[in-house]
């Protein structure tokens, strides 16, 4: 294609956003909308992993042992939940650390009950995180069944709400994208369709001295790739300014929201140049996929 005719097309294409205006904008604000609404979702999905991360750091399981075990049997025992992939960072909490630290925490009318006590109570314990909160359940049934536990202190059944909470959540953004996607493609369409109607006869006269379908297509998918880079900007601004209240709000000091992993969610500087890259390829392919769809059904005028 020669650079006149390739700079005629981009000149026919601007054109066609400014002779729909009315049909121009309502593709504007629908993909706007769309883009934000999916923008959100996807940052949402993003932090609620970190969220889920921070507390898998902080899923911590307790191996009680039992009181007849000598130290060579507490030490292979180490040793085994060491092997497991999924345990990290293991720690001896020894029965007279646990002793000390309670005597610490009592006042002196309770420490009364304890004066006369010969021997220590208390158990040795060992404590690790977990890597794969998915894989709990399984570890702690294996670290069960060695020999010298007396049992393991999880928070398993959390875990597993976690898990659900997480398939739920990704299968309902998945689904919110996928409509979005999908409605803004058939209002595209239908915009560009009426577009093309429009400017039936003009298509025509191109059509007869011999313009292929391709060169008449172009134009109306430089206008779909130019309203949706436009529509890709607006909502990258609305997303900064959102975000970043809401960012604000939960780096305050709330500590229920801390409690849950949501005080250290990623910064919008952190993402910028992800997020304006996908807004703008998003909102470049839809719209000029959505037009390039309806205007290659309708040349036949």
């Amino acid at each position: 294609m020669k650079i006149n005719s390739f700079n005629y097309l981009i000149r026919q294409g601007f054109k066609g956003i400014w002779r729909n205006k009315m049909m121009t904008f309502a593709s504007f604000c629908i993909l706007l909308v769309s883009l934000i609404m999916v923008g959100f979702t996807i940052l949402i999905s993003i932090n609620l992993d970190k969220a889920i991360g921070n507390i898998e750091e902080k899923s911590e399981v307790m191996v009680v042992i039992k009181d007849d075990v000598s130290k060579s049997k507490m030490s292979e025992i180490e040793g085994k939940i060491k092997d497991i992939p999924n345990v990290t960072e293991v720690t001896l909490y020894s029965r007279d650390e646990a002793w000390k630290d309670m005597m610490e925490k009592m006042t002196d009318a309770q420490k009364d009950y304890f004066k006369y006590a010969e021997d220590n109570p208390l158990p040795d314990v060992f404590r690790f995180n977990i890597k794969d909160i998915k894989k709990m359940r399984e570890t702690t049934t294996q670290i069960e069944l060695l020999d010298g536990v007396e049992s393991v202190q999880s928070p398993t059944e959390f875990a597993d709400v976690l898990i659900n909470f997480r398939r739920i959540f990704y299968i309902v953004a998945i689904a919110i994208v996928v409509a979005l996607v999908l409605v803004s493609l058939i209002i595209i369409s239908n915009t560009t369709r009426a577009s093309v109607f429009a400017r039936r006869k003009e298509i025509n006269i191109m059509k007869y001295v011999g313009a292929t379908n391709s060169f008449i297509r172009i134009p109306f998918f430089i206008e779909g790739m130019v309203v949706g880079l436009l529509a890709a900007g607006c909502a990258l601004v609305i997303t900064k300014f959102a975000y970043e209240g809401v960012y604000k709000i939960l780096n305050d000091d709330y500590h229920l929201f801390g409690i849950f992993g949501l005080n250290n969610i990623y910064s919008f500087k952190t993402m910028f140049w992800p997020v304006t890259l996908s807004y703008l390829v998003a909102g470049a392919f839809i719209g000029a996929i959505g037009t390039s769809i309806s205007a290659g059904k309708h040349l036949k005028v």
